[in-house]
């Protein structure tokens, strides 16, 4: 059984479940909370997880009885079909509690991109002692950690996205196919993958892109979204930043995330899983994150980190401003992407970020991950 809740988690959980075929004989059958990429793997679906896909102390509350439904489905096809392993990807606020349930009644329990309890709620960590048999991690100071809080069944396997993640045509490629001037700039606004995000944060970057061209009117955008985005979002958000699209063109592109941000000069991206993506493939970005005010007081005080985004922690430095809730405005994302545009300060950014990309490997990371779980399937339950 394998279960992911959100769509970078379902994108990883794919790519394990294709190496998973490859490193098992026979006709290995998977099933469980799936949604685009794992359905493309043929796992069989128990749960939708786009229903799952939700983030903030409200938004969760209101949608409980669907969480309440996945877990009891989930749970009792568990116990009914004794699979002989759960993989359990990221989504811990709900996994922890699946790998409780299962964990009691002897099921393994293998958890792979592996909770972030070291930036908050570290307690989290006797549930794991207790009911997860083997940690894969994906961030290198993980391991380490870890085994420091007493833990010792954890593998690092590297960084999933190092290899995956990369611009599948070059910026001439992409200007030509989007009718941009290759001339001019480009900056790439990443709003998030949730409808929340771009509810709270398309808005505020589309009040900044203005305040932008009013610096540099020769400034070009790019939208990247989701493919699960609706054109009436888009629209909802320029009536809410109080926006006529035709005065502020901008293109919006579908599937061709990492191409828009390999092709940009700069970029501004919601904290989370593209921070990484956009390190990776070096393009100078800015930070952004905004909640409701209630999620950002009940939950800022259980953070216990020195940066939000991924890649400012992997570099153990701030590569990447962070504008998070009241310090993201949209003038305070006009000074720094047009700080990050001048030529200087764009090259130095750029080669920071390649040192910090250094230090995740050179890919494989879903076959190690796959090998460690066969390795693991070999052995007798204990």
């Amino acid at each position: 059984m394998i279960v992911a809740g959100e769509p970078s988690g379902d994108a990883h959980a794919a790519r394990l479940v294709r190496e998973l075929r490859h490193e098992l004989p026979g006709n290995v059958r998977f099933f469980g909370a799936v949604s685009h990429g794992l359905r493309e793997q043929g796992v069989e679906e128990i749960v939708n997880a786009d229903d799952l896909a939700v983030v903030g102390v409200l938004e969760i509350a209101m949608v409980l009885p669907v969480f309440w439904r996945a877990y009891r489905r989930l749970r009792a096809a568990a116990l009914k079909r004794r699979p002989d392993a759960v993989v359990l990807v990221d989504f811990p606020d709900f996994n922890l509690k699946l790998a409780r349930a299962l964990g009691r009644r002897g099921i393994r329990i293998i958890y792979y991109i592996s909770p972030q309890i070291w930036a908050w709620r570290k307690y989290r960590i006797s549930t794991i002692r207790k009911y997860v048999d083997l940690l894969l991690t994906i961030l290198p100071f993980e391991k380490e950690w870890y085994s420091r809080h007493g833990f010792e069944s954890v593998e690092y396997v590297g960084n999933p996205t190092v290899n995956e993640v990369h611009a599948g045509s070059g910026r001439g490629d992409f200007f030509e196919r989007h009718a941009l001037d290759p001339e001019r700039p480009l900056v790439a606004l990443l709003p998030g993958s949730r409808h929340k995000e771009i509810f709270r944060i398309l808005p505020e970057m589309l009040r900044s892109a203005a305040l932008m061209r009013e610096c540099r009117p020769e400034l070009q955008f790019v939208i990247a979204l989701a493919p699960t985005r609706r054109d009436d979002e888009i629209d909802a958000a320029f009536r809410t930043a109080g926006i006529n699209r035709d005065e502020l063109p901008v293109t919006i592109v579908r599937g061709e995330t990492y191409d828009a941000i390999g092709a940009s000069d700069a970029a501004a991206v919601t904290s989370g899983t593209a921070t990484l993506e956009t390190g990776i493939l070096g393009t100078p970005m800015a930070i952004v994150y905004k909640g409701s005010a209630l999620n950002y007081v009940l939950l800022r005080p259980l953070i216990d980190v020195p940066h939000f985004g991924l890649i400012n922690l992997i570099a153990g430095e701030r590569l990447a401003a962070e504008l998070i809730q009241y310090d993201f405005t949209p003038k305070t994302l006009r000074d720094e992407i047009l700080r990050l545009l001048e030529p200087g300060t764009n090259a130095g950014v750029r080669a920071r970020l390649a040192e910090a990309k250094a230090t995740l490997g050179h890919g494989g990371a879903s076959k190690r991950a796959a090998e460690a779980i066969v390795k693991l399937l070999a052995k007798e339950p204990t």
